[in-house]
């Protein structure tokens, strides 16, 4: 099955999946209950403003993926919503920690997800963070993929594809989050530029002290 979902429907599905682990209390979510989660300030990259229609729609296309809807069985007057992904994929917990936290967080190394998923399942290792990424990319359809290394940096990042390829991603999200603004590419640029500079400054000093330790 070809999943691609909306910037909105990850969004949705990536809130449904944290509050059932993280406030299970609260599980199923009520539209006004899932917005706001939607749209928190906090663990979440970027940051949204969805409206209730946006919401709305967003959870139509993933019942039609079959991978969120109405609550089965729920009482009470208000309709409240859960997540279906457990059925679509048979994800372990360790698996489902580390997509939910991709969805709502964006492109991470797996040193950032091993802390950003402890709320949902704890990683006693970095290495278990990286065999649930294995498992996620050798799936018959990949739902990650890992990101061509960055200038400057030594981890690599990984992203899911439940919004199609990487490159898709990119071209369909807001210019902002494309590209990002000069002033914060230009900020980049210079990062790592003082990092390949500091690394220079630290290989001077340790062939300056070699030398030192060999004429004395």
């Amino acid at each position: 099955m070809t999943i691609m979902l909306s910037a909105a429907e990850a969004r949705v599905l990536g809130a449904l999946v944290e509050k059932e682990t993280t406030t299970p209390e609260y599980y199923p979510l009520s539209l006004n209950a899932l917005v706001n989660a939607c749209n928190q300030k906090n663990n979440r990259d970027p940051v949204m403003e969805l409206t209730e229609d946006e919401v709305r729609s967003a959870l139509r296309g993933l019942d039609e993926d079959g991978l969120a809807g109405e609550a089965r069985g729920a009482e009470g007057r208000v309709t409240k919503y859960e997540h279906r992904m457990q059925e679509v994929f048979n994800f372990t917990r360790g698996e489902t920690a580390v997509l939910c936290v991709l969805l709502l967080r964006g492109a991470q190394t797996p040193g950032e997800l091993r802390g950003r998923t402890e709320r949902m399942y704890r990683f006693e290792e970095l290495e278990d963070v990286l065999a649930v990424l294995q498992k996620l990319m050798q799936r018959e359809l990949p739902l990650v993929a890992a990101l061509p290394r960055q200038p400057g940096t030594k981890e690599i990042r990984y992203a899911h594809l439940l919004s199609g390829a990487i490159e898709a991603q990119a071209a369909s999200a807001p210019r902002s989050e494309a590209s990002g603004s000069d002033a914060e590419d230009r900020m980049q640029r210079l990062e790592a530029e003082v990092a390949r500079l500091r690394e220079e400054v630290a290989e001077l000093r340790a062939a300056v002290e070699a030398m030192k330790m060999q004429a004395e």
